[in-house]
């Protein structure tokens, strides 16, 4: 599966959620916390080739994702992505530590799921801002975007690691 995204950043997130429902969307899910960890080999192979293994889990559901490298894109974040829920968070961590995986990075949002057709949106709270992140084909997220009056120039293709990295002092790696 190819996922085609993007971030924006927003300011009051109540604002932005009343915004986005007057525009149509529906609130697929309500506000929850998530928590992200990233799994890496010793060395960090995976961050190397730009790669990424994510277990991510909201309440009791766990997610665990495969990203691949970012393809080149000027405005959008485009990447080889395959998911799939796991029953136990706990058994996935024992099976990635089995493999010789570490967890090389934690962080948490706050993610309010929202929809328009076949537009995905979520309203991220992040310890480094606020942010939309707009899920679907180019012109679709194009389009929505407008209609909330941002343009290509304020499209994030940086991940949150990096952007939370970024505002650590880290530089974040090229390309996002």
């Amino acid at each position: 599966m190819t996922e085609i995204e993007v971030k924006i950043r927003i300011g009051d997130p109540a604002e932005a959620r009343r915004r986005l429902l007057s525009l149509g969307t529906v609130v697929a899910r309500e506000r929850a916390l998530e928590e992200n960890t990233l799994y890496d080999f010793p060395g960090g192979l995976l961050a190397a080739r730009r790669q990424a293994l994510r277990l991510r889990t909201v309440g009791r559901t766990s997610v665990l994702t495969f990203k691949g490298a970012p393809r080149k894109s000027r405005s959008f974040k485009v990447r080889e992505e395959y998911e799939t829920e796991v029953r136990s968070a706990k058994q996935a961590r024992e099976i990635l530590r089995g493999l010789g995986l570490k967890a090389a990075f934690t962080y948490r949002k706050h993610r309010t799921w929202l929809r328009k057709g076949r537009l995905k949106i979520c309203l991220d709270e992040t310890p480094v801002g606020n942010y939309l992140e707009l899920e679907g084909e180019r012109h679709e997220i194009t389009r929505f975007a407008r209609s909330l009056g941002f343009r290509r120039a304020d499209f994030i293709t940086l991940d949150y690691v990096q952007l939370i990295k970024a505002a650590a002092g880290a530089a974040p790696p090229e390309g996002g």
